[in-house]
Formats: C-alpha cells, structure tokens, sequence
C-alpha cells in the first residue's frame, strides 16, 4: 500500500564544519505519484558516512551540494512497494542514493543494485558490501596493489573502510599496520581484524611507536583522515611508496585553509606516489567485490563491525558520531 505521507530529514542551515543536529529538521512530506521510470522504497536502513559531511558543506566539493530545504543526500536499502520500470518489481530489495527518508520515490538510476545475497543481513548492503566495501575493495585492488612481505599502513584502521582494507591487505601477504584512535580501537585492530600491529594516535609518543613499526618505512599508505597522522606517516614513506588519499576526516574546516608539514622534499627524494581515491570512479567494479567479501564474510575470513541507530530520529545528531569517535562499527539507522 503506497504511503499518503512520509517522514525526511531535510538540510536547513549550513555546518561550517562538521553537521550537527541544528543542521536539520524532521519533516512531514506528501509521497509524490510515480512517474515512468520510478520506484516507489521503503527504506529498511540508512546509511551514515562521512563523504555526508562533504555533501553538506558550502566549499567545492566533488559532488552538487545539498541544498537547503533538501532531504539529505544518503545511501539506503529497502524494499521496492512501487514500480513503473521494468528492472524492477514489487518485493525487489535494492539499495541506492535513496536519501534520509521513510520512504522514496526516485528514478531507477539511483538504484546501485538489487540485493541476491539473501542470506547476510540487508544492512551489509550500506557498509562492508556497499560504499565501504568497494571503496576498501577498489583500493587495495586496483590502487594500492601491494606485494608480499610489504608494509601497508592504514589510518582510521579500526572504521568501516580500514578494517576491510587491513584484511584484503593481508591477503595479499603484507604486513600490516593501523592506526586508530584510542587504545581500545587500537587493540582492536590486532585481535579483531587481523592486523601486526595497532597503534594509538593519541598516545604522547605516537610517531616513536610508529617509526618502531616501520623499521623499513611504509611502502603503502591507505589515508583516511589527513592531519597530524597523516604527517608522521609521510615522513615515514619507503622508496616508491604509494599513498591513497580517501579521507581528510582530521581537517574539521577549509577555512582557513589548512597548513601542515611541507612534503613535496619526502615525495620527491622517496619518488612517491599520491592519487586521491573516490570509490565513484570504480562502480564497475562493484559486483566483482561484493561476491568477493560476501564469500569472505560467509566463510569467516572478514570481519566487520555495525553500529545500529534506531528511528528516523537519531539521524540528525548521526553525522557528528563519526567525527567524534562515539561510533563502534558502520553506523547505519534501522527504519524497521
């Protein structure tokens, strides 16, 4: 039965750094008729990232921004209760950029795919085998690539992202080292997702530890905050060494513009490699790796963690949980 009404958060103020629950409102709005070529989803679950913040921030980004007034820009999954596209049939699980919203009604083109993995939690679709995944996934694999016996450093190395990325790394037969924040996130790393070695970002005598777990330097580095972490690291860097940048999560404003270490001396004497990484460039790749870590997720090689929010509305005040670190897992919203 097609909804009169569904409830959205919409964007109403513009964060100058990271989203907070002033930043949005929860609204009544009426389920518009559907046009050819639309789907009618009733989201199950919503999905919390940090490439939000980007969508919501005044400053250039590789995506429009939201505007305001707009319902936030997010991955979902849900069921399909309406359709005028012949993909796609009442009962079909799809996941797509639905937006924070009950339900959706949106053009067939925002579907990224139908779920056939009926046997792993729907909520996977948002994280390990959804952006994360691939974005892990495409990294490892396609940019990074590294040999055995090399050392891969990860940063945010206990999130949804670098605790895949550690895991495929090892699979590869590198050493591995994350970094996370906090001693607890630290050790996780090691005991739960497989890595040599853990490291704490906070502790006082964070660039000794790191320099004691890269004897040889860092031949990989999978960078998802920027920052000061990023700046021990660098000055880590082997001989033709590469660096992934996939996330600036320690530069929390643009202006003004952030300064920090001077690296072209390391980049050019190591003959380093930097490319910045976004998982929207490697959507062919897409089902490639969700057989892949399904298969691993299946057979107990993968390790994941979610973070389960509950109702529509948590969403507001969810953004800031990734910046602050109150987050335990892929934070997703479950609907229902």
């Amino acid at each position: 039965m097609t909804p009169a009404t569904t409830r959205q958060v919409v964007l109403v103020a513009r964060p100058e750094d990271v989203p907070r629950p002033e930043h949005f409102e929860i609204r009544q709005a009426r389920v518009p008729d559907l046009a050819e070529g639309q789907l009618l989803v009733r989201n199950d679950y919503l999905s919390v990232d940090p490439a939000m913040r980007g969508w919501v921030s005044p400053v250039a980004n590789y995506a429009e921004p939201v505007a305001i007034g707009q319902v936030l820009r997010s991955f979902a999954v849900g069921e399909v209760l309406a359709s005028r596209h012949p993909d796609h049939q009442p009962g079909d699980v799809v996941m797509g950029m639905f937006g924070w919203t009950e339900h959706a009604v949106v053009d067939a083109t925002t579907v990224w795919r139908t779920l056939t993995e009926t046997d792993l939690p729907r909520s996977l679709s948002l994280g390990v085998l959804g952006l994360n995944g691939l974005t892990a996934w495409a990294g490892v694999h396609r940019v990074l690539r590294p040999r055995p016996g090399s050392t891969v450093v990860v940063s945010t190395a206990a999130g949804a992202v670098g605790s895949v990325v550690g895991q495929l790394a090892a699979d590869l037969g590198a050493r591995t080292v994350g970094i996370a924040g906090g001693p607890t996130k630290a050790t996780r790393c090691v005991q739960e997702f497989g890595y040599d070695v853990g490291l704490d970002y906070r502790a006082p005598d964070f660039p000794d530890q790191l320099a004691e777990a890269t004897p040889e330097g860092v031949d990989h580095y999978f960078d998802n905050t920027s920052g000061p972490v990023t700046d021990a690291v660098m000055a880590r860097l082997a001989p033709h060494s590469s660096v992934l940048v996939c996330g600036t999560a320690a530069i929390t404003s643009w202006d003004p513009w952030p300064t920090g270490p001077r690296t072209e001396r390391i980049i050019l004497t190591r003959r380093a490699r930097i490319e910045g990484f976004l998982a929207f460039d490697h959507l062919d790749a897409l089902p490639e790796a969700v057989t892949d870590l399904a298969d691993k997720i299946r057979t107990g090689q993968l390790a994941h963690r979610e973070h389960v929010l509950h109702g529509l509305d948590q969403a507001p005040g969810a953004i800031a949980m990734l910046y602050d670190g109150s987050n335990d897992g892929k934070l997703v919203i479950q609907l229902r």
